[in-house]
């Protein structure tokens, strides 16, 4: 479990695999080789049962200040790619995101200090973004005259809706509070309790029914998807049962009977 590189901090303790973005100096903007090391840590982490839940964070005094913009600047004048290889290489990175929201298993994002761009993407990707009392948030693409990515558009209209246009356009830096008076973040906390106490929810959840877990992200996402609720039923019905025929479902029902705290064993 231990895999670390020198851009991507890697530990596993009590099921909880935390991967910590390392580039303090520069405020841990993404670079092709910690998007490589993030992507192959995401990927382990969705097949492997022993990890039952994922901490997204950065090193120093900052989540993630979004993709490197000097070495954009260096690679747009020295890249023999086509726009095309470029765009692939580009969509494979931006599978992290996708797989923070979708592995069935939950993902947190602790944010403080910088968290723009690719950075704020990523931690709109996970299923809760706890944020530190000193956190500062913004689009920031359209002032490098940029479209944006990683579901950057896709996760802040969910969060904020109608909102998402002046949010993306406009590009304002917004603090904890306000961010968490719009829906951006789901907590915020205390920047020198950020770690401890994301830790202790990670832990929580791990803890946690795994199985039903990942059935109830996939009943979310299915209805972020825009699925008619006919369909969103019928997938409701299929994963109920499944969970119903859990080992978890089944030690929850004696513990209810037997009137203390289920075991919970992820299966």
């Amino acid at each position: 479990m231990e895999n670390s590189s020198p851009e991507l901090i890697e530990s596993f303790t009590d099921g909880v695999l935390t991967l910590t973005m390392n580039r303090p100096e520069r405020l841990n903007a993404l670079t092709p080789a910690m998007l490589d090391a993030l992507l192959r840590a995401l990927r382990q982490a969705a097949a492997d049962s022993k990890v039952r839940a994922v901490v997204l964070t950065g090193a120093g005094s900052a989540f993630c200040a979004g993709g490197d913009v000097k070495a954009m600047a260096e690679e747009a004048s020295d890249s023999a790619q086509t726009q095309e290889e470029r765009a692939a290489q580009l969509r494979e990175g931006m599978e992290c995101s996708r797989l923070l929201r979708e592995m069935p298993k939950p993902t947190i994002a602790l944010a403080r200090g910088a968290t723009a761009g690719a950075g704020l993407s990523l931690a709109l990707a996970c299923d809760l973004l706890l944020a530190s009392d000193n956190v500062k948030m913004t689009s920031a693409f359209v002032k490098v005259a940029l479209a944006g990515d990683f579901g950057g558009s896709w996760f802040l209209t969910q969060r904020l809706g109608a909102r998402a246009r002046a949010f993306s356009l406009l590009s304002p830096v917004v603090d904890a509070q306000e961010a968490l008076r719009i829906g951006l973040v789901d907590q915020v906390i205390a920047d020198d309790a950020l770690e401890a106490d994301g830790q202790a929810l990670a832990r929580r959840l791990a803890a946690g029914p795994t199985t039903t877990i990942g059935h109830i992200k996939a009943n979310l996402n299915c209805a972020e998807r825009g699925a008619p609720l006919a369909d969103a039923l019928d997938h409701e019905a299929v994963r109920q049962i499944r969970c119903l025929m859990t080992e978890d479902h089944k030690e929850a029902a004696r513990a209810f009977v037997e009137k203390r705290a289920p075991a919970f064993a992820g299966r």
